[in-house]
């Protein structure tokens, strides 16, 4: 325990005397035990009964797990300081002592003086007593450790204590009994809220997420925080409940809710803190949808057999922020998607085609089914079909003794994404088609069929008629799979392209860098012709903040490849800036293509200069007008 912490409870103790002095309390005082009325304790009792099933569930095992040989008793008590329940080895005390440890005694400190259970519930602060520390000479052969539990509310539910003997290390005490209590809280809003609204778990390091000392956040669908534990406000600096996510942290909530589950993100606060972050989507929309399809079943069952709930449990706005033709593509997929019909996706490289496919499972109904997204292109041809279809025991030389449930059985009742289809080998497609049209996959090695329950998904960034003319693509296969077709924009294309370029910006942005990039590196950005799309932005903006190493982003931390590729926004620049003329040049032809791409040029000895107009004229030989005007040309300025 540091020193400081250990001072502050002293002064819960000295505190606590105090009021026992100011009570008319006396060292020599002997109070007797008193018990609650039965029919009281059992009332007190159905009312914290959720406090008390998670408090059950947290202590059994780490008593069973951790304390069983060591000699302690835990105590759960209400607000008021009466005992509902015990777990351990009462022995840990005389036996004058014991009723006190027993169910319905009572532990308040005005009337037992300074005490664990007491003083914790008076200050709402996890105290330790150490045995002269109790205020009555009565309570001292005991040593006691309590801390408050705090419901979703933030309001007292009761309080969890450790009595245990000298034998047992007192600060590993009082740190188990306060690990406790926030896995008790934790446990608490998470069951309440569980199916109905996200939760955010949030640490330091992505590897401790499962650590009771993880910050949690539940929020709505609007990204408003309507519960969370302790540590989350210590974490934020700042209490929590009823603020956005906006309010808390850098990236907008869009982004933040559209992240997909239980992978890690990196999230920075408004006080330039970078935290980890994981996703929980509520469990309760499929059950909910289930249940909505079955009574719009039973009551349509005669004139609309086919009618069910299409209603999204999510939407789909951290796909876009403000595209409309993104936002059609999302929709209209949604839509035909919930009604069985398969999506085809197409798009150049990096436009987002498997970024939308997860949202989309996120949106559908089967979001709490599997996504299992298969790359058509990355599997050796030998291996397709035994890695889609599954095979059976002995199936080929080098299968698995158990054999193989394959991807797309692995799929059942979810979302299957089938990404570059285009490069399926014919034999597999053949067998693809028969899945999609009989429902039913048979394993490799095997005569029995088994019937599958899938959506599909498939996406390619090459028209697929060539491979059709070709021969390498079956015309049905394509019929098939092609329900609704959907373009993706490139990002040169799209009308969001500024808040795109700012919230991937903010995502990736050190702890002490501006939340916006500067005019001139947006500029820049957003001319950029952009061949590799968002996937090609995200790592040029990764780039440039390692480069910045904490500083702001500026123009020159702008990567080679980048710049190398900027003069193909204009069709008057032909010539790469890494061919371009440099100042200690010597190769005619280098300068004469320098010389017929002033724009290039301008710009690489800019950046090169970091920024310094007067430099940059300078080694240009031109003007600070002339400067200025090319770049305001290029976007800059």
């Amino acid at each position: 325990m540091r020193k400081n912490e250990r001072s502050e409870e002293r002064q819960l103790v000295t505190d606590s005397w105090n009021r026992c002095l100011a009570w008319g309390l006396s060292h020599d005082d002997k109070p007797a035990p008193r018990t609650a009325d039965p029919a009281y304790l059992k009332e007190v009792e159905l009312k914290h009964q959720e406090l008390m099933t998670s408090t059950a569930a947290e202590v059994v095992p780490y008593y069973r797990n951790v304390l069983s040989s060591s000699r302690c008793l835990i105590l759960m008590a209400d607000p008021d300081a009466t005992i509902l329940k015990s777990w351990g080895d009462e022995r840990v005390t005389d036996a004058r002592l014991r009723p006190w440890l027993q169910r319905g005694a009572n532990w308040q400190e005005s009337v037992c003086g300074t005490n664990a259970i007491g003083t914790a519930i008076a200050n709402q602060l996890p105290v330790q007593v150490q045995r002269n520390e109790h205020f009555l000479k009565q309570f001292r052969s005991l040593i006691g450790s309590a801390a408050p539990i705090f419901d979703t509310e933030k309001q007292l539910a009761g309080v969890l204590s450790v009595f245990s003997d000298a034998y047992l290390p007192q600060a590993h005490t009082l740190g188990m009994v306060r690990l406790l209590s926030q896995s008790v809280e934790n446990r608490l809003i998470i069951r309440q809220f569980e199916a109905s609204h996200v939760q955010i778990t949030l640490n330091t390091t992505a590897d401790n997420f499962d650590s009771p000392w993880s910050g949690i956040l539940i929020c709505d669908s609007t990204g408003k925080i309507v519960a969370s534990n302790q540590r989350a406000d210590q974490l934020l600096a700042t209490s929590t409940v009823q603020r956005y996510l906006d309010d808390l942290f850098t990236s907008s909530r869009q982004h933040i809710l559209g992240h997909p589950e239980h992978t890690a993100i990196q999230l920075v606060t408004k006080g330039k803190v970078r935290l980890s972050a994981r996703l929980k989507r509520p469990s309760a929309p499929a059950s909910i949808a289930a249940t909505t399809t079955a009574a719009a079943g039973n009551h349509n069952s005669q004139s609309n057999p086919d009618s069910r709930d299409t209603t999204p449990p999510q939407d789909l706005s951290s796909l876009e922020y403000g595209d409309n033709s993104v936002r059609r593509c999302a929709d209209q997929s949604l839509k035909v998607l919930q009604r069985g019909v398969p999506v085809l996706i197409t798009g150049e490289t990096g436009v987002g085609k498997e970024v939308m496919v997860k949202a989309l499972h996120r949106a559908s109904a089967r979001c709490n089914e599997p996504l299992v997204a298969v790359n058509c292109a990355a599997i050796p041809p030998e291996l397709v079909e035994s890695e889609l279809f599954g095979y059976e025991s002995g199936a080929f030389t080098g299968a698995r003794a158990q054999g193989s449930l394959g991807l797309i059985r692995k799929a059942h009742k979810g979302i299957l994404f089938l990404d570059e289809i285009g490069e399926m080998p014919l034999a597999a497609q053949s067998r693809l088609l028969r899945v999609l049209q009989e429902r039913v996959v048979t394993p490799v090695g095997s005569t029995e069929s088994v019937p599958v329950d899938i959506l599909l998904i498939t996406a390619t960034n090459r028209p697929l008629s060539s491979r059709i003319e070709t021969g390498q693509f079956r015309a049905d296969l394509f019929y098939r799979i092609n329900g609704l077709s959907v373009q993706l924009p490139p990002l040169r294309q799209r009308t969001d392209k500024r808040e795109l370029i700012q919230d991937i910006y903010r995502q990736h942005r050190d702890p002490g860098q501006r939340e916006e990039l500067p005019p001139q590196v947006l500029s820049a950005l957003e001319n950029h012709p952009w061949p590799g799309n968002i996937r090609q932005l995200v790592n040029v903006l990764r780039v440039a903040i390692a480069i910045a190493d904490g500083e702001d982003v500026d123009i020159w931390h702008l990567p080679e490849d980048f710049l190398a590729e900027y003069d193909t926004a204009s069709p008057t620049r032909q010539s790469r800036p890494d061919r371009a003329d440099r100042a200690s040049s010597s190769n005619p032809e280098q300068d004469h293509e320098s010389a017929n791409d002033p724009l290039t040029r301008t710009l690489q000895v800019y950046r090169e200069c970091t920024g310094n107009v007067s430099e940059t004229a300078r080694q240009l030989s031109i003007s600070r007008n002339t400067l200025y005007k090319r770049l305001r040309e290029l976007g800059i300025r």
